[in-house]
């Protein structure tokens, strides 16, 4: 029997409300025991990269109908990347939770996961995984290439470089308002290997996806097939009763790090997967992340890491063109929500553009992964990403530039006294899980003005936020435990000396034991350390945990499975 039917099934006063409010033009065998099949739909217009989705969820609809199943439309909190203040990681989790508990409340079998900006697919991800209901994925796909002076322009990385002109004088700023138009040109999601490309290909490399949907641009057609199959797909999950506990496992993760560093992808997609990796009970950690992708060659040559966008992914081969060549590397036990495994789908995908996916003999870096690293100043962890890094400051030592809050950045940055030079360590903290709340974007600080007139284009940055997954740089991030939290980022003074050391995974504060020890006993509260006295923010500063571990909160871990044992009425 399938779970609606403790809804559905039987004769009785509950059984006859739960029909009866639910009929609504539905015929009767709606309620005979067909699977229902929830569209988990992150639809809004104030998430612009998923405002399409209304039209897809059409389309799953019909795959659902068409395989004996019935489809219910159900809207779930939906995070707009570029628009909410102060950072949509603040309400990831708050989404996740949302999503587990009315997926469990629901008469539902199974659900069609529909998302596509960045926060969207994770935290329906965690939300799915914590209630354990067969499930399948739907990325909402990229927008189509943009094109800025006969060039190609990446939505989110053209934004950090134009920018940077503007302020170094070499571009007009009006040039730079009228680009918007060319950047964003179509439906979709961001067209670089940002955080929304990278977790849509790797709910794919997690099994989560109709093996070769993930990559498919918003605006092709293709992708309306997709989301027919993806409907009497999740029929059959349904009717099985395949759950994502059965499909994402930790070969999936050794799978979906594999992925991460061969497409170059979002520095993002390590805390995301390290929180639905929490939802399952899978013991993953920031080791993982270096031991199994340390040593992968990139061979995506998209922005930020390089030079095209998605539909040229999509073009040249698609994910499965880039995975082939790595398919010894994967874990074939590692399952799909098909129930064959991912590697059975692999051999055959040809590279129809060199210059976009490189032939594994030829990478475009021979070591790509996630890097980790370690030290005094990071002793849970700090990240960096290689692939987007200058080759040239990978290893380094300079006096730290140290900056409280992103407001201090602001009021100071650009300051013609500020003691900064192209050698400086720019530090930023205050910007963690509770230092903020949130752990904004906020990382790749922009260069200090007087240095962009030098020709100056990347310096060696430290912080205990996030970056943009399409912005690029040196930029060491996700540094533990944070500031807020007490970290050792907390004290360090200007003119500290900082080494960073990549190669060696290495990150140290230049200073004696004895001279930090004296710092903490006068420590001071930062600035930027946040304090709620109410609702949903208090929650997320008392119980968030630590960038290393996902930034879930810590009462969140783990499954509370879809058991419902009480009635409402």
């Amino acid at each position: 029997m399938v779970r609606s039917q403790g809804w559905y099934g039987g004769e009785g006063r509950d059984p006859f409300i739960h029909r009866a409010w639910m009929r609504r033009g539905v015929p009767d065998h709606a309620f005979d025991g067909r699977p229902q099949i929830a569209i988990a739909n992150t639809a809004s217009d104030l998430t612009p990269c998923n405002m399409h989705f209304n039209e897809v969820a059409d389309y799953v609809k019909q795959g659902v109908w068409e395989a004996g199943g019935v489809p219910v439309n159900l809207p779930v909190v939906s995070l707009g990347e570029t628009v909410v203040k102060p950072t949509a990681m603040l309400w990831r989790n708050m989404a996740a939770m949302a999503i587990e508990e009315m997926l469990r409340a629901n008469p539902i079998d199974a659900v069609v996961l529909l998302g596509g900006c960045d926060k969207t697919i994770p935290a329906l991800l965690m939300g799915a995984a914590s209630v354990d209901l067969p499930a399948v994925v739907l990325p909402g796909g990229p927008m189509l290439n943009g094109y800025f002076r006969g060039e190609r322009m990446g939505c989110g990385t053209g934004v950090w470089q134009l920018s940077e002109e503007v302020r170094a004088g070499t571009l007009p700023a009006a040039e730079f308002e009228a680009s918007d138009k060319k950047m964003i040109r179509s439906k979709g999601h961001c067209n670089t290997m940002g955080t929304a490309s990278t977790m849509g290909l790797l709910a794919e490399a997690l099994g989560m996806t109709i093996p070769g949907v993930a990559g498919t641009p918003a605006a092709d057609s293709r992708l309306l097939e997709a989301a027919h199959a993806s409907g009497r797909l999740a029929v059959e999950l349904a009717t099985e009763d395949r759950r994502i506990s059965q499909v994402i496992t930790k070969e999936s993760f050794h799978n979906a790090i594999v992925a991460l560093a061969a497409i170059g992808g979002s520095t993002n997609a390590v805390v995301h997967l390290l929180a639905i990796a929490g939802r399952l009970g899978i013991d993953l950690s920031l080791e993982d992340f270096d031991r199994i992708g340390g040593k992968v060659p990139l061979l995506v040559n998209l922005q930020p890491a390089g030079r095209y966008l998605m539909e040229d992914l999509f073009r040249a081969g698609g994910f499965f063109a880039v995975l082939d060549q790595l398919v010894d590397l994967l874990d074939p036990l590692a399952q799909t929500v098909t129930g064959k495994p991912l590697t059975e789908y692999l051999g055959g995908h040809d590279v129809w553009d060199r210059d976009v996916i490189s032939l594994r003999s030829d990478p475009l870096q021979d070591d790509a992964g996630i890097a980790v690293l370690r030290g005094n100043l990071a002793p849970r962890g700090a990240i960096i990403k290689p692939a987007a890094a200058s080759p040239e400051l990978l290893v380094h030592t300079g006096r730290a530039v140290v900056f409280d809050s992103i407001e201090d950045v602001h009021a100071r940055l650009d300051d013609p006294e500020l003691d900064v030079d192209a050698d400086s360590v720019l530090v930023l903290r205050g910007c963690g899980p509770k230092g903020y709340p949130g752990m904004p974007e906020v990382a790749n600080m922009p260069l200090p003005q007087k240095l962009l007139k030098q020709g100056v284009r990347d310096v060696v940055r430290i912080c205990d936020g996030r970056m943009s997954g399409t912005a690029y740089g040196t930029v060491v991030l996700h540094v533990a435990p944070e500031a807020a939290a007490g970290g050792p980022l907390a004290l360090v003074q200007d003119g500290d000396l900082i080494s960073l050391d990549v190669p060696n995974r290495r990150l140290e504060l230049l200073v004696e034991e004895a001279e930090l020890a004296n710092r903490r006993t006068a420590q001071r509260a930062l600035d930027g350390f946040a304090r709620a006295d109410r609702g949903w923010q208090k929650l997320y500063i008392d119980h968030v945990q630590g960038a290393d571990t996902g930034a879930d909160l810590d009462f969140l871990v783990g499954s509370s499975g879809s058991v419902v044992t009480r009635e409402s009425h």
